[in-house]
């Protein structure tokens, strides 16, 4: 039975692209807030296959305190990921993570705690 640990993620972004085989893989970006204030920036390549929904450490890409530093590091993946799928001939749609898209639900945790 597969575990969720979703709760602590404010944005998320999937992308679909092929691995060096032909077969589809799934590319998952996401923030997350961590105890103690701690945003942190994960990126994981086909997560539907694992037991859990757990981030592993080697995920994790960012870890800091700054919310405007996890937006870019998370944007700056993405990107890198958009281009190499772009490379490889697939059309990608994926919108930048926001200020705007993590605040409310900040807010929502910090005044319904």
């Amino acid at each position: 039975m597969k575990r969720s640990s979703r709760e602590g993620r404010y944005a998320e972004r999937a992308l679909v692209g092929v691995d060096d085989a032909g077969q589809e893989e799934r590319i998952v970006l996401w923030i997350e807030r961590r105890t103690e204030g701690v945003w942190a920036v994960a990126r994981a390549v086909n997560p539907q296959l694992r037991e859990s929904d757990e981030t592993r450490p080697e995920d994790l890409l960012f870890e800091g305190y700054e919310l405007g530093d996890a937006l870019e590091r998370a944007n700056e993946a993405l990107e890198d990921d958009v281009v190499v799928l772009e490379g490889d001939g697939r059309e990608v749609n994926a919108r930048p993570f926001t200020r705007k898209e993590v605040l409310p639900l900040l807010e929502r945790w910090f005044f319904n705690r």
